[in-house]
């Protein structure tokens, strides 16, 4: 393996295109100049590796392309390859997400910088191979940061942020898209070239790497006696991560001109009802909000949340915690309590609001959500008793 890969970055043009969600992801990963990858195909992931494969065969990759017989054996790979001191990347979705759960954990654990793209799908049983959000919200405990993307480009952007601040921490990044729904739509995207992504992405200089010449164990051992110091060392980084990427989000829009931000508030600054979500639901939330589809949506604001991990407390706090009424919907949730963004948003605001908290679960399974949908929400929200109301159509 050429350790200089990583340096020398990939070849694809950049500039404005119009593509599908997945080959937009695999361009800009190959730009940001990763030198290996490896995965698994699953559905609805299995576009952006099938790209990854077709850009190294028609020489327009300089990365090493290695073929895993499962999703476990892929984040495997990765690790391997990373513990040497390359850039790495894989992707997966759903059942395949769960499968690499023991090595995610070693990933975060030996602090390794992977970047791993997952097209969010239903888990299974039984067998849906549509978009939720299940598969990434169960992983929110195994020490990665964790962004979501609303549209293509957003997802895009934030691969070339999750390299930078996963290299500067040494914390592995998921970055989540809703599966189908983004990762096999055709849209406008700005694919940005090798040259212009090394401007704000210097390649990874690790300190300490893999090296017969120089012996060194990663995930050693423990005993009790520094165990939960070394836990507390990556909590505490993760926490300590947010600084960064609010530094890092101002850089990258100087260079590249598009605005990313941890969370971000729209609709009216003098709403009453709040509606708090992740992904590209965003996008049909806005627009029932903007046209008013239903009454209760005249003076609605939006919260949009990109990181859940580090997550946002203090901007959220200082965004909606004077607000009255705060819907959460969540495409997830844990089983036998509520939705997985709205136990977090309730965390955040205890003893900090008085608003009313609902947690609404919504497009389990892929099930279509609409803005008359958003509009039953708000409505229900306002006059059921209960706190997790489930809404289908």
């Amino acid at each position: 393996m050429n350790k200089n890969m990583s340096a020398k970055g990939g070849s694809a043009a950049g500039g404005k295109k119009i593509l599908e969600g997945s080959r937009a992801i695999a361009e800009t990963v190959n730009n940001c100049g990763v030198a290996v990858v490896s995965a698994y195909p699953i559905t609805p992931q299995t576009h952006i590796v099938e790209e990854l494969a077709k850009i190294k065969a028609d020489g327009q990759g300089n990365f090493e392309y290695v073929r895993a017989e499962s999703e476990f054996a892929a984040i495997s790979i990765v690790l391997g390859a990373a513990a040497t001191g390359v850039r790495t990347y894989t992707a997966t979705s759903a059942q395949g997400l769960l499968l690499m759960t023991e090595v995610l954990f070693n990933v975060a654990g030996m602090r390794l910088p992977v970047v791993m793209t997952d097209a969010n799908r239903a888990i299974s049983a039984p067998i849906n191979i549509w978009n939720d959000q299940q598969d990434a919200m169960t992983m929110r405990d195994s020490g990665w940061l964790m962004v979501y993307g609303e549209t293509v480009q957003e997802t895009c952007d934030l691969h070339i942020l999750a390299y930078k601040i996963a290299e500067a921490t040494l914390i592995p990044a998921m970055v989540n898209l809703d599966g189908f729904v983004l990762t096999h739509v055709v849209e406008p995207v700005e694919i940005e070239d090798a040259k212009k992504i090394k401007i704000f992405l210097s390649a990874w200089k690790p300190t300490e790497i893999l090296d017969v010449k120089k012996p060194l164990t990663l995930g050693a051992f423990v005993t009790p006696a520094h165990y939960m110091e070394i836990r507390k060392e990556l909590h505490d980084d993760i926490v300590a991560a947010k600084k960064l990427m609010t530094k890092e989000m101002v850089n990258f829009k100087k260079i590249f001109g598009r605005k990313l931000s941890l969370c971000e508030y729209g609709g009216a600054k003098d709403a009453g009802t709040v509606i708090v979500a992740m992904g590209s639901v965003l996008g049909t939330i806005r627009e029932a909000v903007e046209t008013h589809c239903n009454a209760s949506l005249r003076n609605a604001g939006i919260l949009k949340i990109t990181s859940l991990r580090p997550f946002p407390d203090e901007e959220i706090i200082k965004l909606i915690g004077s607000k009255k009424n705060i819907i959460v919907i969540d495409k997830s949730i844990s089983l036998g309590t509520e939705g997985i963004l709205a136990t977090e948003i309730r965390r955040v605001l205890y003893g900090k609001s008085k608003a009313r908290i609902t947690s609404v679960i919504m497009g389990l399974g892929g099930r279509d959500i609409t803005m008359e949908m958003i509009g039953k929400a708000v409505e229900e929200s306002k006059k059921t008793k209960e706190q997790v109301i489930f809404i289908g159509k």
